[in-house]
C-alpha cells in the first residue's frame, strides 16, 4: 500500500474498533436469543451472524445507492437553476419597475 505510517495506524485503529463493536453485537445477539452455546457451536453462531449481517448491510447499501441515483437528477436541476447566471437578453426582475412615460 502507498499509505504513510499515520494512515496505516488510523486504518488499523478503525478495524480494531469495528471488530470490537461487532464482537459486542454478536455477544448481545447470542444473549438475546437465550441460547447457551460453547466452543464450536458458538463459533458457528458468530460466523453465521456475521455472514447474515454482511448480507443485510450489502442490501441496504444497494437500496441506498438506488435511491440516491433516483434523486440526483432533480438535485442537479435544482442546483443548476439556483446557480445559473441570469440571461442578459431578458428583463431583470431585481430592480424596481420604472415608467418610461413622461410625467404630467
Amino acid at each position: 500500500m502507498k499509505m504513510g505510517p499515520e494512515e496505516r495506524k488510523v486504518l488499523r485503529e478503525r478495524e480494531r474498533t469495528y471488530r470490537e463493536r461487532v464482537k459486542i453485537e454478536v455477544d448481545s445477539a447470542l444473549h438475546d436469543s437465550g441460547l447457551r452455546l460453547e466452543g464450536e457451536k458458538r463459533d458457528q453462531f458468530e460466523q453465521r451472524y456475521l455472514q447474515e449481517r454482511r448480507r443485510i448491510e450489502h442490501a441496504l447499501r444497494q437500496e441506498t445507492e438506488a435511491k440516491r441515483q433516483e434523486q440526483l437528477p432533480a438535485l442537479r436541476d435544482r442546483l443548476k437553476k439556483e446557480f445559473q447566471e441570469p440571461s442578459s437578453s431578458g428583463p431583470t426582475t431585481s430592480g424596481p419597475a420604472v415608467s418610461t412615460s413622461p410625467k404630467k
